[in-house]
């Protein structure tokens, strides 16, 4: 871990250790043990506030501790809480009614977490293909774009070129083709017959709020209906506000045939993911092919349905449309200055630092020692995505912490 235990609070240091000696070191997080978090700020064992920028990945896009979750997370909970899909529930049919009605699709596929979504989405596509479009049995290939996120399970990693993520977990999983992101006539030099799906994110998120060109995914789905493919779009961290919009394909005006969910589908609270989209596509699954016995819980569907009706108000994505400009305009005022280049969506950010100045985990170790907490990804590139409760003045405070760490390193 980052820092030593001499500069930090008692409390904290202490944690660490704990964390350090009984956990497995599949993470590296920055030096900080948060104990409580309000809105868009968390507190640490020895009292210290952040600034959350990173948000759970946009998990907590509704702010920690939002009430309106809290109370239906804890009506639920003094109900029943699990029942397994082998019966109904009376939370389930509501959730998947409402997150349908709010996506404009058809049908919902209920999981737990985003990777469960994506290979569920996986699997979906692979039986549309045999199943309708007549591709030949184990021929079916899903087209995905480079530098993409979608996962850790071994079949996702499969078809990642991160080295962290896929090195030394082999073998892989064929049946995918990688292309180009942002890359349409890459894209259509790729496709052929076996081709039954193209699985991209409408903005990249781990690989650093990359946004394609505009007329990328409108491409995407022209292609896709020329070729009798399916366009699946991974909004896990896109959506539900974060881009300004309830999908970020809404943003171009782009319909997909499957999108996955997850993170803020959750409140924050309780892991839920989905898989919506078309009957005719998800009506392809037949009882027992498919399943998850905690997927669609009753705890899980409740919180999921304050969380549709939340975002049905509409009142989030209008705050991360109005914070845009906003943070725009005080990075652009960082070009030059240490920020290279930065790209925004709403309320979230890349911003990729002069690497002469540091790596990205030791930007956002300097940000935290400043009280705002941020994530690094890829070199010198960091992510700000702070829950969609965050005002104008804490934005500022969040950029303006940057602004000292950079100024500091010049």
């Amino acid at each position: 871990m980052t820092g030593s235990s001499t500069a930090l609070g008692t409390k904290t240091a202490a944690a660490l250790a704990v964390e350090d000696r009984a956990l497995a070191h599949n993470y590296s997080p920055l030096p900080v043990v948060i104990a409580s978090g309000d809105g868009a700020w968390v507190t640490d064992v020895d009292g210290k506030r952040y600034l959350d920028g990173l948000a759970a990945y946009s998990a907590v896009n509704f702010g920690h501790g939002n009430a309106r979750l809290l109370d239906a997370a804890r009506a639920q909970l003094d109900r029943v809480t699990l029942t397994s899909r082998a019966f109904v529930n009376d939370q389930l049919g509501p959730f998947a009614a409402g997150l349908a009605e709010l996506t404009g699709t058809d049908t919902v596929l209920p999981m737990n977490t985003g990777a469960e979504a994506v290979e569920s989405a996986i699997k979906v596509s692979r039986a549309w293909g045999y199943r309708v479009k007549g591709v030949q049995q184990g021929k079916a290939t899903i087209i995905v774009a480079s530098g993409n996120f979608h996962g850790r399970t071994t079949t996702i990693i499969s078809f990642s070129d991160d080295p962290v993520a896929h090195d030394d977990f082999g073998p892989y999983t064929p049946g995918f083709r990688t292309v180009p992101y942002g890359d349409a006539s890459a894209l259509r030099d790729a496709m052929d017959d076996t081709v039954v799906a193209v699985l991209v994110e409408p903005i990249q998120g781990e690989g650093g709020v990359v946004i394609p060109p505009a007329d990328y995914l409108p491409s995407v789905r022209a292609i896709c209906d020329e070729f009798g493919a399916l366009f699946v779009a991974d909004e896990i961290q896109s959506g539900l506000g974060r881009t300004g919009h309830t999908l970020a394909v809404s943003r171009v005006d782009v319909r997909p045939d499957l999108i996955t969910l997850g993170k803020a589908l959750g409140g924050g609270i309780v892991p839920v993911s989905a898989v919506v989209g078309s009957r005719d596509v998800l009506g392809v699954l037949r009882p027992g092919e498919h399943g998850s016995t905690f997927g669609g819980n009753p705890l899980a569907a409740a919180v999921g349905s304050e969380v549709v009706a939340m975002l049905g108000a509409g009142t989030f994505q209008q705050r991360a449309l109005a914070g845009e400009p906003v943070l725009r305009g005080l990075l652009d005022d960082l070009v030059g200055k240490g920020v290279v280049t930065h790209r925004v969506a709403g309320l979230w950010a890349g911003i990729d630092i002069d690497p002469a100045l540091g790596t990205g985990k030791e930007i956002a170790t300097a940000m935290a020692e400043r009280g705002v907490l941020v994530k690094d990804t890829h070199g010198s590139t960091i992510r700000f995505a702070p829950p969609l409760v965050v005002t104008d003045d804490e934005i500022a405070m969040a950029i303006g912490a940057l602004e000292s760490v950079l100024r500091d390193r010049s």
